[in-house]
């Protein structure tokens, strides 16, 4: 707006011969000018806040993640649009006063335009090379894209690790202990280990499920400057996997809060997990081991093992019913004794305060867990006195289920496993065709279905896929109603494929997965490469104006050398905020890319695609924008006889 204020005081002291502007004048171009300037305000607002539709619609995790991003860029934007239209024009009637200088008196300026104009003069010589040379880019850029792995989201190094082995289901309470004390142990010899901090079984908590089976270990390491000279994370766990390979204990590493994520939103705790869904338990875990044994050997599948459903011991008491008739004995009488023995009988209620606790009694746990001793325990009769329990029942053990899992209304068995030095995308996909083979042989009622992150990155990837051509039509419907012009709202919107080319590079050669925060940071570049396609656009038509003003609008008196004069100077007076823009972008941006501290993980892949982006954009912008403008009007002039003007109030 200043600019465009400055150029117009610039113009009337022209008209008034370089007298000073009455306060009265001054305050009415000020007036007139914001009013011209509110209709791209507004339009510049929409398209911007129209860009981050996708992100908006976003949901489940990365919905919560990225969605304060663009809800802050959106009312950052709304009252930037209110500040432009009602304080900036107060501000500007007390500040801009007396003499403004030209552009051309500002050193920097004529040194940069000394530098574009020979540059865009010879792309205007060179046109075919110059289009060919984008296109090219363009086209390489594709394929690129395409090559790169796809990811949920990029891996967040949280600063410590969440160590999740599942031993067999049969395992007593002492063993467990046991193992989890030989295992922090070990993990503690580790020299960049900190803190650990072993859990094995379920917290007192309704929320917690977990078998004795499954042992939890929070692993905090040291700062990253005290750990031994170039050794990474992933080698700490890789040190760490090779000293716990335990017999009958399947190793699992993750960190603590993806874990609790995965667990709420997908029931899987780790990053992929296949669930087979059928009637029976014997033939869902026959399934599931074969599964696993497809999976074995895919490049990214690490921790790889089957949710145990089976392989649980219980004890079966089953009454002989002949014999307890003998005895004069009923069916209660003997589940009693069982009850009281193994189960706890309740004897009384104790009260502490407010609080009520039940005082139980039942046999010793050495006692409970020898069978023979079971079988002598005393069933106390009327006529024959005390009888052991095994005179009256059949006690043995049998197998059967650890832990029944469901999911909608259906038994369900899961083969899970992590995905480490490969993308998320290509693992699954991989493991996918192997498992073609096997789905033809589920019988009726059993099938599978893909979970935890890839079932993430599906819905995501769904989404994106939806929204973003209707952005593309809104953003094209924006312009349109700005400038009232097909071809020049398609000229703004052809900026968006040029823009992906540095962007597409940054990502490709840093070496980063194609995930929802690097779509994040490709739907911030394309607000801002249509937002600076507009006003390039806007000084093209402006130059146009001035030529037809001069010269009028006619075959015979517009030439192609005065076109091709116009649109170059049209451009260059677009040059300095055009590189303001791209430095500003970029000094705030660049550093991001050098940051090492929490959360640069997911800060880079967004940032990436912008400051590739932002380059690419700036050079379509300023050398090929105004040779496609200059073409366009070459062919109005040479069908139609004059050239489309569009009108000073768009």
């Amino acid at each position: 707006m200043i600019r465009f204020i400055k150029n117009i005081f610039n113009k009337k002291k022209e008209d008034l011969g370089y007298t000073p502007i009455p306060e009265a004048t001054r305050l009415q171009i000020i007036a007139d000018a914001c009013k011209q300037v509110s209709r791209g305000v507004f339009f510049s607002t929409v398209i911007i806040i129209a860009s981050f539709l996708p992100v908006f619609l976003l949901t489940g995790q990365e919905g919560k993640l990225f969605g304060p991003l663009a809800y802050t860029k959106t009312f950052i934007l709304v009252i930037d649009a209110i500040l432009v239209l009602t304080l900036a024009p107060v501000l500007i009637s007390y500040f801009m006063k007396g003499r403004f200088r030209s552009e051309n008196e500002n050193p920097v300026n004529r040194k940069l335009e000394a530098w574009y104009e020979p540059l865009i003069t010879k792309c205007i010589h060179w046109r075919k090379t110059t289009l060919g040379v984008n296109i090219l880019a363009l086209l390489i850029s594709v394929p690129m894209l395409w090559s790169l792995g796809r990811e949920f989201m990029p891996p967040l190094d949280e600063g410590s690790i969440l160590f999740m082995p599942v031993t067999l289901p049969d395992v007593s309470n002492g063993e467990a202990k046991r193992i989890l004390q030989v295992q922090d142990k070990i993990i503690k010899s580790v020299p960049e280990v900190s803190y650990v901090l072993g859990k094995a079984g379920r917290a007192e908590t309704a929320t917690d499920n977990s078998p004795i089976s499954m042992i939890e270990t929070i692993i905090l390491l040291k700062p990253k400057h005290e750990w031994r000279s170039g050794i990474t994370k992933d080698d700490i766990i890789n040190e760490l996997n090779t000293k716990l390979q335990i017999p009958g204990v399947t190793n699992g590493w993750t960190q603590p809060i993806i874990n609790r994520i995965n667990m709420l939103s997908t029931g899987i705790r780790t990053d992929v997990g296949v669930k087979v869904y059928g009637q029976n338990l014997d033939t869902i875990d026959a399934f599931s081991q074969k599964i696993r044994s497809y999976l074995q050997g895919i490049e990214g599948v690490k921790d790889l093992y089957v949710e145990p459903i089976t392989g649980g011991k219980y004890i079966d008491i089953t009454i002989k019913r002949d014999e307890i008739s003998r005895y004069n004995l009923s069916v209660d009488d003997v589940n009693t004794v069982v009850e009281s023995a193994l189960g706890g009988m309740q004897l009384t209620t104790t009260i502490e305060g407010r609080q009520r606790f039940s005082v139980n009694a039942r046999y010793g746990q050495d006692f409970r867990d020898n069978l023979q001793d079971l079988k002598r325990l005393q069933v106390q009769t009327m006529d024959f006195g005390p009888i052991p329990l095994e005179a009256v029942a059949d006690i043995g053990i049998s197998e059967g289920p650890p832990m029944i899992n469901s999911e909608n209304a259906l038994l369900r068995g899961t083969v899970l496993f992590n995905v480490r030095d490969r993308d998320l995308a290509g693992t699954v996909e991989e493991a996918r065709e192997k498992l073609d083979v096997m789905i033809g042989q589920l019988p009726k009622g059993y099938f599978i279905e893909w979970s935890g992150q890839y079932e993430n990155l599906i819905r995501s990837e769904r989404t994106m896929k939806l929204i973003i051509p209707i952005v593309l039509i809104i953003i094209f419907l924006c312009m349109y109603f700005a400038f009232h012009s097909v071809r020049e709202a398609f000229f703004s919107l052809i900026s968006i494929p040029f823009a992906l080319i540095g962007g597409a590079f940054m990502v490709y050669f840093w070496g980063v997965n194609l995930s929802v925060a690097v779509a994040v940071g490709f739907i911030a570049l394309f607000g801002l490469a249509v937002e600076t396609g507009i006003v390039m656009v806007i000084y093209l038509n402006d130059a146009m104006q001035q030529l037809v003003a001069l010269k009028g609008n006619s075959r015979e008196t517009i030439t192609k050398e005065d076109l091709r004069t116009y649109v170059i100077a049209g451009a260059a007076k677009r040059l300095r905020p055009k590189l303001m823009t791209v430095c500003v972008s970029l000094f705030g941006l660049i550093p991001i890319l050098w940051s090492t501290g929490v959360g640069s993980d997911v800060m880079i892949p967004i940032v990436l695609p912008m400051v590739g982006g932002v380059l690419t954009s700036s050079t379509h912008i300023l050398l090929v924008t105004p040779l496609i403008f200059l073409m366009t009007k070459e062919y109005e002039l040479k069908k139609y006889g004059k050239i489309e003007v569009l009108d000073a109030k768009h």
